[in-house]
């Protein structure tokens, strides 16, 4: 249970549900007891007067004896099918309240699971894949739900109805008590024994699910390229192993949980045998009556239910048990890029980076070695390299995805450590070099983050992106909803896309992380001749492998291995026999062949 006091903080929430869920319990318990009393008193009257009755056959006050007694025994079966009626209602105010808190709980744990994973850093989801992200937030909360509703449920009518009903037995008949409760210690011990075989094949049923959901996403978002390499049959076949093995687990857990059933069955009925035989030699013995015998059979077979609902109750609890322990180990998990002042001023644009080198914490690549460079407010900087040389880590540590291992980074004049996380990215714009577009219009895509943002204003971002006409064409325009991941749209118009989402919020610092490597040629002078003014007045980082693109800006950085090994403007750069100088003749070439 220690893994499910994080609940605690909800239960104290909606307290009232619980306090009245209780409450309800305790009554529709006080009527399914108090019928187990009307058939004593009723079973004690027939047997009480079947003799006198029989004694006066062939009298006529034979027939009006019958008739009172009759009505006697109509009146206890009107009262006991409207005490089952009163149950009946009270046990859907306990559905409610029990279960209706459940769902509040539910809602508010899946909330807090989804903003927990929002506040995490970057490294966070390159250690984790999706699919277990997904399982966490869906599968094992509902395992929690179910312990939350069903089991406190089931858990609370069972324990009030003991505390209820012992007494009542005891006061009756202490010997007739000790025949009937017998063979629960049996069962307690049957439950201790199962419950730790439960709880390790819950967390293996887990673990399986996760797999397999990420699987499952996996192969759906790389379908175009499973259908184009023609592996489908291949993913069906892996789909099938995972899906074996989730089943194989199920199925250990489910030989497990049908010892339950038939123990507590077989434990019950050992009960009612007992009590049958006990109550007989105290009825012989004129220490009870038929109505007694009657009453306990019906308060044993009252207690079948809760306790045969025990080894269901546990099972429920030992799976949320690992549920919880799971959805806590992310919870445990805190971000540790957080402001250290807070500052929520409005930024200049002047960046400076002081010998800052940076260690993928996942894999241990040292993307930047003892990097430092500085650039003016409103100016442009170019960042070019061959793959893996850094550049696109640049960006991700003036976004503050990451934070440095060594050195410092400045935005006018301060560290970057110091401004709020929100308010430092709402003031830059970043077309990063994965892009990602949401299953919505492509209006809402570029206004995305923004309010009340003015349509005019949205569409001239498009212009300046480029991409204005092309949605134009659409039939439905700029209300053309993509598809997920913006599948309907082809490589170069998702790219423009996204620069026009970035330039839209006017940022005072835009970063291209390679915003042009899915146009041509044409389409990149076009969107080029647009940067020239969107460029001004706002510091821009161009980060791309295209000389081209380069060129534009004031200052030019070229990376090899995380190291700055040119820097200049693009006149400097091709007067010098370098690597620049190189990648601009073969691009030249290429350009000149097309």
């Amino acid at each position: 249970m220690k893994e499910l006091s994080h609940l605690n903080k909800y239960f104290l929430r909606y307290k009232w549900y619980l306090i009245l869920g209780t409450v309800f319990v305790i009554i529709s318990n006080v009527f399914q007891i108090v019928p187990a009393q009307l058939v004593r008193h009723s079973i004690d009257l027939v047997v009480d007067n079947l003799a006198l009755h029989q004694s006066l056959s062939g009298l006529k006050i034979q027939e009006n004896f019958f008739s009172v007694f009759a009505f006697g025994i109509l009146v206890y079966a009107a009262l006991i099918l409207i005490m089952a009626l009163l149950r009946g209602v009270f046990l859907y105010f306990v559905r409610q309240t029990l279960i209706v808190m459940s769902r509040h709980i539910e809602y508010d744990l899946k909330n807090e699971i989804f903003g927990h994973y929002q506040a995490l850093p970057l490294s966070f989801y390159r250690k984790n894949n999706t699919g277990d992200l997904m399982n966490r937030i869906s599968e094992d909360v509902s395992r929690v739900r179910m312990y939350i509703g069903p089991a406190i449920m089931y858990g609370l009518q069972l324990f009030t109805l003991f505390f209820m009903l012992i007494p009542i037995m005891f006061m009756i008949n202490v010997e007739l008590t000790w025949y009937a409760l017998s063979p629960l210690p049996f069962l307690s011990l049957s439950i201790f024994l199962v419950n730790n075989q439960i709880e390790k094949r819950s967390e293996e049923i887990q673990i399986s699910q996760s797999r397999l959901s990420t699987f499952v996403q996996e192969a759906f978002s790389g379908i175009r390229v499973l259908k184009s390499f023609n592996r489908e049959r291949d993913s069906v076949n892996n789909f099938e192993r995972e899906s074996e093995d989730y089943k194989d687990q199920s199925m250990k857990l489910t030989k497990v949980q049908s010892l339950f059933h038939p123990v507590m069955q077989g434990l019950i009925g050992l009960s009612t045998i007992l009590t049958i035989y006990a109550g007989s030699a105290q009825v012989i013995n004129g220490n009870l009556t038929f109505g007694n015998i009657a009453e306990f059979v019906i308060y044993v077979n009252l207690l079948t239910w809760p306790v045969t609902s025990l080894g269901y109750t546990t099972s429920l609890v030992q799976r949320a048990v690992a549920s919880q322990r799971r959805i806590n180990e992310f919870l445990k998990t805190s971000t540790d890029i957080v402001s250290e002042k807070n500052l929520t001023d409005e930024i200049e644009g002047k960046i400076e980076f002081r010998n800052v080198s940076f260690t993928y914490p996942d894999t241990g690549i040292k993307a930047l070695k003892n990097i430092s460079f500085k650039v003016a407010p409103g100016e442009s900087l170019a960042i070019i390299g061959t793959t893996g040389s850094g550049k696109s880590t640049i960006s991700n540590l003036i976004s503050r995805l990451f934070d440095v291992n060594e050195g410092e980074i400045l935005i006018d004049d301060r560290s970057v450590r110091d401004y709020q996380l929100q308010s430092l990215r709402s003031q830059i714009g970043y077309v990063p070099q994965d892009v990602f577009l949401f299953s919505d219009t492509i209006q809402n895509n570029i206004s995305f983050g923004l309010k009340d943002v003015a349509t005019e204003r949205i569409y001239t971002a498009a212009r300046d992106a480029d991409v204005y006409e092309n949605i134009k064409a659409f039939p439905l325009g700029f209300e053309t909803r993509v598809g997920e991941r913006g599948i309907t749209l082809s490589g170069g118009q998702k790219q423009r896309v996204s620069i026009a989402r970035a330039i839209v919020r006017d940022p005072k610092i835009l970063m291209l992380d390679d915003a042009l490597s899915a146009v041509d040629t044409k389409t990149e002078n076009n969107i080029l001749n647009a940067l020239k003014r969107i460029m001004t007045g706002r510091t821009t980082i161009i980060i791309s492998h295209r000389v081209s693109s380069a060129k534009l800006a004031n200052r030019i950085l070229v990376l090899i291995d995380g190291s700055i090994v040119e820097d200049g403007t693009h006149e400097q750069l091709l007067s010098r026999d370098g690597l620049y100088r190189d990648l601009y003749e073969k691009q030249m070439q290429v350009e000149e062949a097309e």
